[in-house]
This record gives structure tokens, sequence and C-alpha cells, in this order.
């Protein structure tokens, strides 16, 4: 009874509900990004307006289109894209504790990016070095960690989960060994890095990082009634008829694809994938149907402000909006290990 239970709350609204719950989400959620791309390069240290950016060559045209916009929506895209590996993820493992940083892949990326840094490799054909070494290093840790969790045919997603935790732990411990090898100078730069932060960057390294991010979610948004059938569980998926084993890969691919992508672009930017899907699903339930459009929606909104608060909150100076995530992370995740609302994952 309690598992039929949980199959309702995963995603069996019949259609004509669904289609339009989604509906408002989607409305409200793209009210509130319309909305921060809007106001949010305004805030700053500099006050600009809008018609003197539009009218000409000026200092305001400068700073909004050089660096107060890509950052806002570079910040947009990682924070939607980090949104949606945690709904993923969670789903994935059946709880509500999961992170895309648990899962081992943003450790590789960061152990890569730093390698790059650590050795001064700039990078081949117009590709950043710390870019390139930071998605070889998701791609092999994804590799690893699907090779430890995979039992013949079958995968556990408990063995998962142990499995990204144990390489975190590994590429961290290999981050602080090569920290203690290298001069001040690299010193501060893999410390800056390894903080997460939204810098102004070039349009076309945005538009890029988009293409991946949107085609990744829109895969998982694809696949959402599955993923609604894997999160009750992997016996009730494969008893009507999908293999549990290929949603857990298929997913796990797609998941540490955006996340390493992002990793690769601002450093490890942590608790995004934590914060916004279980505020969402208080909200709108476990349909994942409405939660991933909600979670990248939401996600970008959220990540943009945090971003603002840090270039703003000590100007002139700017505080890693890795920092800033983390500080409200850390007491969420208390929160959320001893509250009952966990309860109602399951």
């Amino acid at each position: 009874m309690q598992r039929r239970a949980n199959a309702r709350g995963f995603g069996m609204t019949p259609e004509p509900a669904a289609a339009r719950r989604l509906g408002r989400t989607v409305a409200w959620g793209a009210l509130a990004a319309i909305a921060a791309l809007a106001l949010l390069p305004l805030i700053g240290s500099t006050s600009i307006d809008y018609g003197s950016a539009l009218r000409g060559v000026s200092p305001d045209k400068e700073i909004l289109f050089s660096f107060r916009l890509p950052r806002v929506l570079l910040a947009m895209v990682v924070g939607g894209g980090l949104a949606v590996s945690g709904v993923l993820f969670q789903a994935l493992v059946r709880d509500a504790l999961a992170d895309p940083y648990v899962l081992g892949v943003a450790g590789g990326a960061a152990l890569g990016a730093v390698l790059a840094i650590v050795f001064g490799w700039t990078g081949v054909g117009g590709f950043s070095g710390v870019w390139l070494s930071a998605s070889a290093g998701a791609g092999a840790v994804l590799l690893l960690v699907l090779a430890i969790a995979s039992h013949g045919r079958r995968m556990s997603s408990f063995t998962l989960l142990l499995a990204g935790i144990t390489m975190n732990s590994v590429c961290a411990a290999v981050l602080l060994f090569l920290h203690n090898l290298v001069d001040f100078q690299q010193s501060f730069a893999v410390l800056r890095w390894l903080m997460g932060g939204i810098e102004p960057n070039t349009y076309s390294t945005i538009g890029w990082l988009a293409l991946v991010v949107l085609s990744a979610v829109g895969f998982v948004f694809w696949r959402a009634r599955q993923w609604n059938l894997l999160a009750v569980g992997e016996e009730w998926a494969t008893a009507r008829g999908l293999s549990a084993t290929r949603l857990m890969v298929t997913g796990f691919i797609a998941g540490s694809l955006i996340t390493g992508s992002v990793t690769a672009v601002t450093g490890p930017i942590g608790f995004i994938g934590l914060i916004v899907p279980h505020a969402l699903r208080l909200r709108l339930g476990a349909d994942h149907r409405l939660l991933i459009p909600g979670a990248f929606l939401a996600g970008a909104v959220f990540l943009a402000v945090c971003d603002t608060v840090a270039r703003t909150a000590l100007a002139p100076s700017e505080v890693p909006v890795g920092v800033i995530t983390a500080l409200l992370g850390g007491p969420f995740f208390i929160w959320l290990l001893r509250s009952k609302k966990r309860s109602l994952w399951l």
C-alpha cells in the first residue's frame, strides 16, 4: 500500500491536471527569470540605466553588456543546470539529500582543472586548457564510478552513491596534495577556482555552455515519466517494462554532463542542487514533469540572485558565489537531515 501511495505521488496525476500545473509552473518561473534578467544587471557599485546603455557608446553600455549581463546570463545557465542535476540525482538514488557534487563528477572536474592550472596547460584548438582538463576529469570519474557500481547487467543505486562519495574523497585528497606542491601564485589561483565563482565571460562561451546544458535538460525532461517510476524503486520501474540499469546509466551520464560542463567554467558551486529541488518538492510535489522545468527556472534565478549578493555585499571586493551558496546550503542541509519534511520523499 505504501509503494502504491508513493507511485501516485510520483507523477500519476491525470494528464489535463498535470498540463495545467506545468503551464502555471513554467509561466511563473519564466516571469521570475525575465525579471531577474532585466533587474539584476542594474544592481552594483556603479549605477547604470538602460536608456544610456542603448543609445550608443558609453560607460553604461560597456558595464552592462561586457560585464553584468554576461555574468547574470552565465549564473542563470549554471544555476538552472545544477538544480536539474540535483532533481535527477535524487531520483536516481532515491534520497532527498543527494546533490550533484556527492556523486564524484564535480570532484573529477575540479581535479582536472587544477591539474591544468598547476602545469600551465593553456589548451588547444581555441579551447581552454582548464575546460578540457575539467571535462576529461569528469568523464574519467564518471566511467570509474559506473564501473564500480555495475554488477554484471545490474547496478545498485546505493553502490553508485557510495562510489561517488569515495571518488570525491580521493579527488579531494589529490587536490590537497597538489595544493601543497605549487608556488604562492598558483596556490591562490587554485584556491580561488575551488571556491567557485561566476566571472564575466564571452558570449560564445556562454552560448556553447547553454547549448550543452539546455540539450541535456531537454533530454531529462523528455524522460520525466521514467524518472517518476525509477524514483519509486528499481523493481517498480522494471515491472513496467523499463530497464532500471539503463535508466540509471543514462540519467547519471546526463546529470554528469551538466555538472561537469558547468564546473569546468565556474568551479564547484555547491548546494544549488540540494536547496532548489527540495524547496520545489515541498511546493509542487514529486512529479518530475513539474520538478524539472521548475528546478531549471528557479535554480537560474536563485544563483543569479546569489551572485548579485556576492559581487555587491562587500563592494568593491567580491565574495566567490560558492561561499554564499555554502553559507545558505550548510544550515539547510542540517535542517533537511533532521527534519521530518525529508519523509515527503518516501
